[in-house]
């Protein structure tokens, strides 16, 4: 048997395949397109009769169709999806053209291949769609978080195009009759996050002394989910989840942007001690806030833990403390990711930051001075 991974060299993709073969899992072909934020070493160690990387774009009707027919999976998980909130402002049509055209094109093929099974094969098949709660907008301090009967209100070129997607999911099933699934997550961090988002890059720019660019006031709040725990919830949604079900997977861990930083401060105060550099909180540098900033996100998992028994594994001090220690202990990805590419996006972004940061010495820790937050999300 062979399960379809898309996006399986990314960040969430990478941790789903890893898990999924340790646990016994079916072989994995994984189609990836290899952008920026795709590293076909992640998954070098896996041997060729467990795991087939194929490069390719979801949006390859060609490649996909013949890719479906010739390895025949019994499933589907889609990760692959263009996912930086701040890329999407900068350049929104590659986000519309990966996440609303590219999974109308992988609908289209799947249907397809479906349509070809018979019996057995054809009640079994599944397809999980991977998405995020950002697709619900933003929460007030005291609102209830949001469950699966949430309305949709996204803020971002990103979210907005992952609500797009979502439908399209949902559309495919209500009139075709294909076996979907869905799950909306919260904020992921742990091993293999590319550095652009918020905890791998709080953490790199820490080892190096450079600024911590916050954005805003950093009291945006986002619930903070392992990556290990939302992967093992992926994986019982595959086998066990309600056919046209969706599934919100969060990690019960709301935590304010400043104080995820302040937390990556201590740990590598703690495990990476570097009198040159000293105290990391003197780093941090509030920045101008971003357009359209959701200020608080928050997920309710009733249903997946009623229905499935989920129940998250780390509390955030935990995965927190993991997360900082795999990076230290894997300098070489680290230096082979954080490329000349990688660097321009960062100095594009957050290059007026520095001058602020260096500016505001060891009063930058303090909420209410400039402003920021060093990437969000997936």
């Amino acid at each position: 048997m062979t399960v379809l991974v898309t996006g399986g060299a990314g960040f969430i993709g990478t941790n789903f395949i890893l898990r999924w073969l340790a646990a016994g899992g079916d072989k994995v072909v994984n189609l990836d397109k290899l952008t920026y934020a795709g590293n076909r070493h992640n998954l070098s160690g896996l041997s060729a009769d467990r795991h087939e990387l194929v490069q390719a774009d979801i949006g390859d009707r060609e490649a996909v169709d013949r890719l479906l027919a010739g390895r025949r999976p019994r499933a589907v998980v889609n990760f692959a999806a263009e996912s930086h909130v701040d890329r999407s402002i900068h350049g929104p049509a590659d986000f519309v053209e990966t996440n609303v055209v590219g999974t109308f094109n992988l609908l289209e093929s799947v249907r397809g291949y479906w349509g070809t099974l018979r019996g057995e094969e054809a009640s079994g098949f599944r397809f999980l769609h991977v998405s995020t709660d950002e697709v619900y907008g933003s929460l007030t301090p005291e609102a209830p978080a949001f469950t699966e009967d949430s309305p949709y209100a996204p803020n971002s070129p990103y979210s907005a195009t992952k609500a797009a997607s979502d439908h399209l999911v949902r559309a495919y099933r209500h009139t075709y009759g294909l076996p979907t699934l869905t799950t909306n997550c919260s904020n992921n961090y742990g091993p293999y996050q590319f550095p652009e988002k918020l905890v791998p890059l709080m953490i790199l720019n820490g080892l190096e002394g450079r600024p911590l660019p916050v954005y805003g006031d950093g009291r945006q709040v986002r619930d903070w989910l392992h990556v290990h725990d939302h992967v093992r919830a992926i994986a019982l949604v595959l086998e066990r989840g309600r056919v046209g079900g969706t599934y919100n997977i969060g990690g019960r861990s709301e935590k304010s942007n400043l104080e995820v930083v302040l937390a990556v401060c201590r740990l590598l105060d703690e495990l990476a001690p570097d009198e040159k550099i000293g105290p990391r909180e003197r780093l941090v540098a509030f920045v101008a806030d971003r357009p359209g900033h959701d200020r608080r996100y928050a997920v309710d998992f009733g249903l997946i833990a009623s229905e499935l028994g989920f129940e998250p594994s780390f509390d955030f001090v935990s995965g927190l403390r993991a997360t900082v220690g795999w990076y230290l202990a894997n300098r070489p990805w680290v230096e082979s990711v954080t490329s000349g590419g990688y660097r321009s996006w960062i100095d594009q972004n957050y290059g007026e930051s520095r001058g602020a940061a260096a500016r505001a010495g060891g009063d930058a820790g303090r909420p209410g001075g400039a402003d920021g937050e060093g990437g969000n999300v997936r």
